[in-house]
């Protein structure tokens, strides 16, 4: 049963719980009000004939036909008296004889007056309602009773009418239901199909059924995202896919003309064996730090930091400690105080592929190396060949090389690393020319993740 159908049950469930339910309270407030209507005539009626109004037990004038059961009709009650010793005698109305028990005989032996029970009989083929009222003083009591098939046939008729109006609110609950399903499913209709769509196809650049502001249409829109940002994926996969297999066939190839060679290793002088061993090393430390970066950027480990409170002055040296243990290169530090809430490990690669990058970059210039933080900004400023404008925007891309960069070592994925890191963390990455020469490299982390108690400060390294 589809979601539509259920929803159509509910409805109808629902209607006709509620049909049933007045009906059922409709029908015995009608059949208790009838009933102590009855009890009420029958009071009345008993206290008239006590006083001798017996004119009440006459038959009604609509009674045309001659028959008995004509008399009957028009007549619906009949009425006795109980002597104080049990003798019973007729008073008028029909000509029945109302059953008496010990406990009517004993109301009229002793009963006070308008001391009274209520009974219901039945003197075939008909159901009396019975009142037996006391007179009291010993003068016995007065029985009448009235026919109440009329009342029943009148009880009969209400619960069928009741019973068609419930048919009725029933099949209406459910064509509404229905139709309000149908208008609530419509638009989960068109966005299961779409779906499935994607799901058997694996297409992604189907048009999402959005609109509206209810649950449904947030979920559209949320599911339209989701196949923008699967797309984007996909399509940054297959470019990383295709980025490392040129990266990647660089030194396979150099490793295999070096393989060759190694097969007439015997063959060669001392200073050749030596520039070849030294070719085969460094390919294949290029080769295990581009393979590296590939896992790093695919994986993205740094995302799985738990995020903390960091200082980022802190980062910042330990960064610059490292890049200065292994090239000598003399770093400059500059930091506030800045406190953030993120991820201290990512943060610090991020430094020190900047820091690594400025010194590849600035090889031989011999002043040191500045790093500048403040309020969230991070900057790294070298004396190197500095960064073209038209190459500004392209540096952070994946396997990009300026022309400058081709002949140095690298996976031309540092930086591209550094962006991941600083849109994880609410900021972006820039780049640009450094006045007086080189370039300045940096990044931003989002000004909502700065903790309140950064206080400005300066730390030199």
């Amino acid at each position: 049963m589809n979601l539509r159908s259920k929803l159509a049950v509910a409805f109808a469930g629902v209607g006709a719980a509620v049909a049933i339910l007045v009906g059922v309270f409709s029908y015995q407030t009608a059949s208790q009000r009838i009933g102590n209507e009855l009890d009420r005539s029958l009071l009345t009626m008993s206290a008239q004939i006590a006083a001798g109004a017996t004119q009440v037990l006459a038959p009604s004038p609509v009674a045309t036909g001659p028959d008995d059961s004509d008399h009957d009709e028009a007549q619906p009650m009949a009425a006795q008296a109980i002597s104080p010793d049990g003798v019973v005698r007729p008073i008028g109305g029909r000509p029945i004889r109302l059953a008496d028990d010990a406990a009517d005989r004993a109301l009229a032996a002793t009963g006070n007056l308008g001391d009274r029970r209520y009974q219901d009989l039945t003197v075939s083929p008909d159901d009396y309602r019975v009142i037996t009222v006391a007179l009291g003083g010993g003068r016995g009591a007065i029985q009448l009773g009235i026919d109440v098939d009329e009342s029943r046939h009148v009880l009969s008729s209400l619960a069928t009418r009741i019973t068609v109006v419930s048919a009725i609110v029933l099949a209406a609950a459910a064509l509404a239901g229905w139709l309000i399903a149908r208008q609530i499913t419509r638009r989960l209709v068109r966005l299961t199909r779409v779906t499935e769509q994607v799901s058997d196809g694996g297409l992604m650049d189907v048009a999402v059924p959005t609109g509206g502001r209810d649950e449904v249409g947030r979920l559209a829109a949320s599911f339209d995202r989701m196949l923008v940002r699967l797309a984007d994926a996909r399509d940054d996969q297959e470019r990383l896919v295709q980025d490392a297999a040129h990266e990647l066939r660089t030194p396979l190839t150099s490793l295999r003309t070096n393989a060759s060679v190694l097969r007439r290793f015997g063959e060669l002088t001392p200073e050749a064996r030596g520039r070849l061993l030294d070719d085969v090393d460094g390919e294949t430390r290029e080769l295990t730090h581009l393979v590296n970066e590939l896992v790093d950027l695919a994986t993205r480990q740094h995302d799985g930091e738990q995020p903390a409170p960091v200082e980022l002055a802190a980062v910042v040296c330990r960064a610059a400690d490292r890049v200065h243990r292994r090239s000598g290169r003399v770093i400059d530090v500059d930091a506030d105080a800045t406190r953030l809430q993120g991820r201290a490990k990512g943060l610090e690669r991020a430094m020190s592929n900047l820091i690594e990058n400025a010194v590849k970059f600035d090889p031989g210039s011999g002043e040191a190396v500045s790093v500048l933080v403040r309020d969230g900004r991070v900057e790294v400023l070298d004396r190197g060949p500095g960064i073209a404008v038209e190459d500004a925007d392209r540096v952070f891309d994946r396997f990009y090389r300026t022309d400058a960069a081709r002949a140095l070592p690298g996976s031309g994925l540092g930086l591209a690393i550094v962006r991941e890191i600083a849109r994880s963390h609410g900021g972006d990455v820039f780049a640009g020319p450094r006045s007086g020469g080189g370039a300045v490299v940096g990044f931003t982390v989002g000004a909502d993740l700065l903790l309140p108690d950064s206080q400005p400060g300066h730390v030199a390294d």
